[in-house]
């Protein structure tokens, strides 16, 4: 990627998997077009991975296959 989001503004979630618990989460931010920013949420102001949506949902479809 070439051009770093603002995410200053970023509506982060986690996943409806994660028991609403703080521990071992990632979150993501919903409404950025072409890309899935990705976040440990123990430490929501370090890193953000980003990812392309289409390999993002290419994750997603893989570990609901192997759940």
């Amino acid at each position: 990627m070439t051009n770093t989001p603002d995410l200053t503004t970023a509506v982060w979630r986690k996943s409806s998997y994660s028991d609403g618990g703080d521990n071992n989460c990632v979150e993501v931010a919903d409404g950025h077009p072409g890309i899935v920013p990705v976040r440990d949420s123990k430490v929501p102001a370090g890193h953000v991975l980003l990812f392309e949506a289409s390999s993002w949902s290419a994750f997603v479809h893989g570990v609901k296959e192997t759940a």
